[in-house]
């Protein structure tokens, strides 16, 4: 007896030439190869110029000047810094009709920065942030159910709704935060450098801080802590 199939698997274009416009395995096998073929397409490589970079304070540092992607790696940043977009934009109306209360420090507009540093760093190296974490934490392997949960003080949220907007949290793909104290992650993200180079690996700590943590002085102490050390 052949079997017939009726379920649509996700992301296929199934046919259903069967009796009944039921799916047959035909009809299945024929929309995974159309999937396989779009994959090969979309991994094809091709090489984008750039500009010359501006060389203001590099000091004789050289950048690329031509980058190697394909259309399914550029499509995938996309959906990415869209559904930051999206759900930055719930975020903001639902703090707007006070289901989300406290604090609520949105990351709109900067999307693209967030998913290019994704896509430069290892799953091991280390992430610290400020306060406008929601994307962050996205970016890292977070799920937008759980930031809105944690936002919403769930206790299925990305850290047990314990933390909130500012306080997003995950060892196990060393994100570090989510700091509500402006420039209290660059002391932070310098241990969390130490540490590393402590134990003699080739992690690098990314940490992030805004225009008002730049005149903060513990930022100053720990750059020069990390030259000198």
């Amino acid at each position: 007896m052949r079997e017939i199939i009726t379920r649509r698997e996700e992301g296929e274009d199934l046919d259903a030439s069967g009796p009944l416009g039921t799916v047959t395995p035909v009809d299945v096998e024929r929309a995974r190869a159309k999937m396989e073929a779009r994959a090969a397409e979309a991994s094809v490589p091709f090489t984008i110029e750039l500009p010359p970079p501006t060389p203001y304070m590099l000091d004789g540092w050289t950048m690329p000047t031509e980058a190697t992607t394909s259309r399914g790696e550029l499509l995938q940043y996309y959906r990415t810094m869209y559904t930051m977009r999206r759900m930055e934009i719930t975020c903001d109306n639902e703090y707007k009709a006070r289901t989300i209360r406290g604090f609520c420090h949105l990351y709109d507009g900067q999307a693209a920065i967030g998913t290019g540093v994704q896509a430069a760093l290892s799953p091991e190296d280390s992430w610290i942030t400020s306060y406008r974490c929601h994307c962050i934490a996205l970016a890292r392997g977070g799920t937008v159910e759980g930031v809105l949960a944690e936002l919403m003080g769930q206790s299925h949220g990305q850290t047990g709704g314990k933390g909130g907007s500012m306080h997003m949290f995950s060892r196990e793909r060393h994100f570090y935060g989510g700091h509500g104290i402006v420039g209290a992650q660059v002391p932070l993200g310098a241990g969390l450098a130490f540490a590393d180079k402590y134990l003699g690996n080739d992690n690098v700590t990314f940490v992030y801080y805004g225009d008002g943590a730049a005149n903060q002085g513990q930022v100053f102490e720990c750059m020069n802590m990390a030259a000198l050390w």
